[in-house]
């Protein structure tokens, strides 16, 4: 894996965490709605949320990465890689979000660790 593949490959992580951040922040800070979940009102708030446009435009600008990493190594490398996101989201969710992780969950983060590590240790 070149240099630029592995900037790509992180920059798509990064944008990935990104936008399930703001995902999760902007539906955070939606009131929740009286009298039971109405569509109309629900999507109404979707669209005026910032946060979840951020989130859109993370993902956006992700999708451009990707594909500019896909031109450049092959998909049976880059998509194992790109499960760091799994793990940076875990990381991000109980550093940012302040949520609870268990070991379970911390193990199971470490195992896709371990096998992204053994996909991609021949390609370095």
């Amino acid at each position: 894996m070149t240099f630029t593949v592995i900037v790509l490959v992180a920059l798509s992580i990064v944008l990935d965490v990104v936008g399930q951040l703001c995902f999760k922040l902007g539906l955070d800070r939606i009131p929740e709605l009286e009298g039971g979940f109405r569509l109309q009102l629900f999507w109404g708030q979707v669209f005026n949320a910032p946060l979840l446009w951020a989130g859109i435009g993370a993902y956006a600008v992700e999708f451009f990465v990707w594909l500019a990493a896909l031109s450049r190594a092959p998909l049976s490398l880059l998509f194992p890689a790109a499960a760091l996101a799994y793990c940076g989201v875990v990381l991000a969710g109980k550093l940012v979000l302040g949520e609870t992780v268990s070991r379970r969950r911390w193990m199971g983060t470490l195992v896709i660790t371990a096998g992204v590590m053994l996909v991609c240790a021949g390609h370095v």
